[in-house]
């Protein structure tokens, strides 16, 4: 028979249970000593499963990047290592002084997932603040710990009992606290809890590489962007060099306009269309709008930037403080830093060429000014030089011209007689005014009334400075003599629309009534008699009556009926009638002031006219 010594230890070495052990005849002593072998060889291969399972999930932990899957699989691993119900990690906030859930597993309450600990509360407080780790069986009836409402809440919700809480340390430092927990009494061992603190060891190494890992990435590609960044810049400042390279060998080069305009248009990808400081279009490539905003060029002048307008963008064309005009930009809502420094380039580009036009613009203002002024001063010395010198800026003074005089107050005459050169042939300063000569369709064409001229010529020109301009008028004449003589005309007719309030108006010696009787040579005195007595005295021819004479006398007598009847040696009802027969020949109004003067100086020229010595 089998000694039972031998029984046991067979039994032992084939892995029998407690309860094998317990079935064998044997002394009490053998039976206990073999089942405490039993219980210490069951305790190693526990001990060597969880410490398998623990470099196992070192290593696991190991390969892992991202901090977040660090987390998740960390409070994985610790519910599978001591087969709890729910595992969680919180991490310290060194801005407020607490930890903070940070991920849970086997959780199931919104409340505890987003609970927060103050150092030093509850079981995690106490964990993060010593550093040292802690459990108990029943943590609702635990007074070890700091109980606080919302932490008891939250752990009732989640129908926590037993709790085991082990520092996350790196070093000195607590980092947080990695929680294993049941929702029923459970007391948990101290290989239990030396288990779980030398996960959390290694978990703690883990989060701390894959922070590193985090912000060496992180930094990586802050030096991507930063390099992107600054080989996107080196690309656009080569890009706007050679930009602005290519539009100054062009404006350098004569280029005008737009020229300038379409270059642009084609860097940027949008239509261009350049305005001068009045809002006038100089030029355009591509669609866009006509007239531009006054606010956004306000706007781009007091910046210095290019901004918004509508649907594009605009900038103000400066030199210095000085508005040479805008550039504006559609088709492109959104424009990127790069695009918009170019844009604003070319309207520095812009400004360049609007001040080199300027500068040859002046040149040969000058130039025409000369030619204005001798034309004007001393047209009989040298006619044919004149003609020729006039032939050579494009002007061929031998055609028939409507000579304007203009006048503009608050507004420079030099300027005056810039904006007019845009409408006329020639135009320049002279005597203190502005000059300007139109051609006329045709050689002294009657049909060229001078006064339409000049009343076209004051709109246009009043539109364009935005202040009224009045222009006086005479011709159309050509050569030289003819010039001069129409320019004192259009000068007197200049000051006569002024003294006659008429300020921004343009007119001839014609349209002035008998105004015009007084000025030039060319007045048609005999032409203004008819107008005004044409009917009383075609009346007097036919009929033999002396209408006009009586018309005279009741001038003379400043309308008084009965002076007048004594100087007439008739009746005063004898003039009522005549009076009324005057009335019916030249309208009712002959009485008003206006046609009243206009008919005293008729009466008066008749009768000048009629007393004179007959010609030779």
């Amino acid at each position: 028979m089998t000694d039972p010594g031998h029984r046991l230890l067979d039994l032992l070495a084939a892995g029998a249970s407690a309860e094998e052990l317990a079935r064998v005849p044997a002394a009490d002593g053998l039976v206990r000593l073999a089942m405490r072998i039993r219980r210490t060889l069951d305790a190693h291969s526990r001990r060597e499963a969880e410490l398998a399972a623990l470099f196992d999930t070192a290593s696991d932990l190991a390969r892992l990047r991202d901090l977040d899957a660090v987390l998740r699989s960390i409070v994985r691993r610790a519910r599978m290592l001591l087969r709890v119900d729910v595992s969680y990690l919180s991490l310290n906030d060194a801005a407020d002084g607490g930890t903070y859930m940070r991920v849970t597993d086997g959780s199931a309450s919104a409340l505890f997932q987003q609970l927060r600990l103050g150092m030093g509360e509850g079981l995690g407080g106490l964990v993060a603040q010593t550093a040292r780790p802690y459990a108990t069986a029943d943590y609702p009836s635990d007074d070890r710990f700091d109980h606080t409402g919302p932490i008891d809440r939250a752990v009732g919700d989640e129908g926590l009992v037993a709790i085991l809480g082990v520092p996350l340390a790196l070093g000195e430092t607590v980092i947080g606290v990695l929680y294993a927990s049941d929702r029923r009494p459970r007391t948990f061992s101290p290989d239990e809890v030396a288990l779980l603190s030398s996960f959390a060891d290694h978990a703690a190494i883990a989060i701390d590489n894959a922070r590193l890992l985090q912000e060496s990435d992180a930094a990586l590609e802050e030096v991507a962007t930063a390099n992107r960044t600054i080989s996107a810049h080196h690309e656009a400042i080569a890009r706007a060099q050679e930009a602005h390279d290519r539009l100054t060998a062009l404006v350098l080069g004569g280029g005008d306009v737009p020229e300038v305009a379409a270059a642009v248009a084609e860097v940027l990808g949008g239509g261009i269309v350049v305005h001068d400081a009045d809002g006038t279009e100089l030029g355009r490539s591509g669609p866009g709008r006509a007239d531009r905003s006054e606010r956004a060029v306000a706007a781009s002048r007091a910046s210095g930037r290019a901004v918004t307008d509508g649907a594009g963008w605009l900038c103000a064309v400066l030199a210095g403080p000085e508005l040479l005009g805008s550039i504006s930009l559609t088709g492109r809502i959104d424009l990127d830093d790069a695009d918009r420094r170019l844009f604003e380039r070319a309207s520095v580009v812009t400004a360049l060429l609007l001040l080199l036009r300027r500068s040859a613009a002046e040149a040969e203002d000058r130039v025409r000014g000369e030619l204005v002024t001798d034309l004007l001063t001393v047209p009989a010395r040298d006619p044919v030089s004149l003609l020729d010198r006039g032939r050579r800026l494009g002007v061929d003074l031998g055609k028939a011209h409507v000579v304007l005089a203009l006048r503009a107050e608050d507004v420079a005459r030099v300027r005056l007689a810039s904006v007019a050169a845009r409408s006329a042939t020639l135009a320049g300063v002279h005597a203190e005014g502005v000059v300007a000569l139109v051609e006329a369709d045709g050689h002294a064409d009657p049909a060229v009334r001078p006064g339409d001229v000049a009343s076209t010529m004051a709109a246009r020109l009043g539109t364009l400075l935005g202040i009224p301009v009045s222009a006086g008028a005479a011709g159309p004449v050509s050569g030289p003599a003819a010039i001069a003589a129409a320019h004192r005309e259009a000068r007197d007719c200049l000051r006569a629309l002024v003294a006659l309030g008429r300020s921004g108006q343009g007119a001839a010696a014609e349209d002035l009534g008998f105004v015009g009787v007084l000025l030039g040579d060319r007045a048609d005195v005999g032409g203004f008699v008819r107008s005004a007595l044409g009917p009383v005295l075609d009346y007097d021819q036919r009929r033999g009556t002396r209408l006009e004479h009586t018309l005279r006398v009741y001038f003379a007598n400043a309308g008084n009926l009965t002076r007048a009847k004594d100087e007439l040696h008739v009746h005063v009802n004898t003039v009522a009638q005549r009076l009324e027969r005057i009335s019916a020949l030249l309208g009712p109004g002959w009485q008003e002031p206006d046609q009243a003067l206009e008919l005293q100086l008729a009466l008066r020229l008749h009768q000048l006219a009629s007393a004179a010595p007959p010609p030779n």
